[in-house]
């Protein structure tokens, strides 16, 4: 097992905001797992070396497993990759953005508002033809 870095400086910011991400992920689930420890009736999984050492030794051990797993020549490759086809990428502008977001938000709204009435009629239409609602039959 090689101990140095695949391609240093290439798909820097792709690499470390996986491993980021990640760790992000793993991190919010020894919380978790800590959190239930503590919920159990053992004495065992109450004891302060149990309910933290092992949700410790989880990060320690997945923060390593995910530094060699980035590291490997397939995924350093692959990360290179990305990092260098989101440079080529051409984004939008912020206006572009922002007239496109206002967009998917009032059509949003009217979608909803179409459905409400279309509920708000079906439910007319049911209570009056007696498949739904008011006798109580």
């Amino acid at each position: 097992m090689r101990l140095a870095i695949y391609k240093p400086g290439q798909g820097r910011y792709t690499r470390i905001g996986t491993i980021a991400g990640a760790m992000l992920i793993v991190s919010v689930g020894a919380v978790k797992l800590s959190a239930k420890f503590g919920t159990v009736k053992a004495e065992w999984a109450n004891a302060p070396a149990f309910r933290f050492g092992v949700p410790t030794l989880i990060v320690i051990a997945s923060c390593a497993l995910l530094l060699w797993l980035v590291n490997r020549v397939r995924a350093a490759d692959f990360l290179i990759a990305t990092e260098g086809e989101m440079k080529k990428v051409s984004w939008s502008s912020r206006r572009e953005i922002v007239g496109s977001t206002k967009v998917v938000i009032v059509t949003t709204f009217i979608l909803a508002g179409l459905l409400f009435a279309v509920d708000v009629v079906l439910a007319v239409v049911f209570a009056w033809s007696g498949i739904m609602g008011g006798s109580g039959s």
